[in-house]
């Protein structure tokens, strides 16, 4: 318990906004880091798990590389590509290594939304004469979106997270912390490094599950309130 108390008293220290990497800026570059790497792994992985979705093809492949990429350390994947890379190209190579990791749950989420709509809902859709693309936009996508938000909200989790690991690699971040409390065993430091991340976890996590019920279409929770 006091380790608890030491650790929110190094969060709330005046200290912890001065030095070379105040608490604040640390937030922030790490809250930029997973929105960087979502957004970059979103615009690769959404249109690609729509297509897959509404034509059926590369279902398999996408299951199987989804399926690998979950197995890839996270740790060995970034230093990997920091030394591909080089040391001089350490924010590139970090951020590859996050948005590879977050595609494969985006991908997921947007392949699985398409392919969870109701065939006699896009059979309809056809019969009024919409075209394959207006299908997609306008009865598919939307009616997916509760699926690709949940595979938004499953990659920003790990991501941030994971996000933890640049620490290793250089001074950003609230892996930063962590890193620096372990080499001097400032267990304290690292508790209360770890806890921002949880908080940030928990506060990204509760505005996911916000939009997930948002996204749901008028209708559809109608049909729900009126099915329970």
């Amino acid at each position: 318990m006091n380790l608890f108390a030491e650790a929110f008293a190094w969060i709330f220290s005046p200290d912890r906004q001065t030095g070379s990497l105040p608490l604040s800026e640390a937030i922030w570059t790490h809250l930029a880091f997973t929105f960087v790497s979502v957004v970059l792994a979103a615009a690769i992985a959404v249109p690609l798990g729509w297509l897959i979705g509404h034509t059926g093809r590369g279902r398999e492949v996408a299951v199987a590389l989804s399926g690998a990429a979950r197995a890839v350390p996270s740790f060995g994947l970034v230093l990997l590509l920091v030394l591909v890379l080089g040391v001089t190209h350490k924010v590139g190579a970090s951020t590859t290594a996050f948005v590879l990791l977050a595609i494969p749950p985006i991908l997921a989420g947007a392949y699985a939304g398409v392919e969870a709509v109701d065939r006699r809902v896009v059979d309809g859709a056809r019969s009024v004469g919409m075209t394959s693309t207006q299908v997609l936009r306008k009865v598919e996508v939307p009616l997916g979106l509760p699926l690709l938000i949940g595979g938004l909200r499953s990659a920003t989790l790990q991501v941030v997270a994971t996000v933890t690991l640049a620490g290793y690699v250089g001074s950003w971040g609230l892996g930063f912390y962590i890193v620096q409390g372990i080499q001097i065993r400032d267990f304290a430091q690292i508790l209360g490094a770890a806890l921002v991340i949880v908080v940030l976890a928990v506060v990204l996590d509760a505005v996911f599950a916000i939009l997930e019920r948002l996204v749901v279409p008028a209708g559809v929770s109608a049909r729900r309130a009126r099915e329970s």
